[in-house]
């Protein structure tokens, strides 16, 4: 893997779309568990009994979705830095 070649607008777009994809699944999944356990949390009134439950498993989705979303940011951040630091060879 060599440094990006970031001469020129085109070269910067193809950059930024490569970066894009580095954790791109961790960061949807972890955008869907967020979006269902606020669902989760904003619908345990509703649930009767189950309520509480309910209620329980938004918050763990929640949390876990923001882990992973998080470590999303991480990988790509750490994708950049390597990219960053590699020399051309030629």
């Amino acid at each position: 893997m060599t440094r990006p070649d970031l001469s020129d607008d085109a070269a910067v777009a193809r950059y930024r779309a490569e970066l894009r994809l580095v954790g791109r699944n961790q960061r949807l999944a972890g955008f869907a568990l967020v979006v269902l356990g606020a669902v989760a949390v904003w619908t345990a009134g509703y649930a009767g009994a189950a309520g509480p439950a309910v209620q329980w498993v938004g918050y763990a989705a929640l949390a876990f979705g923001w882990v992973l979303m998080l470590s999303a940011i991480f990988l790509r951040t750490r994708y950049h830095r390597r990219r960053m630091r590699e020399m051309n060879h030629g």
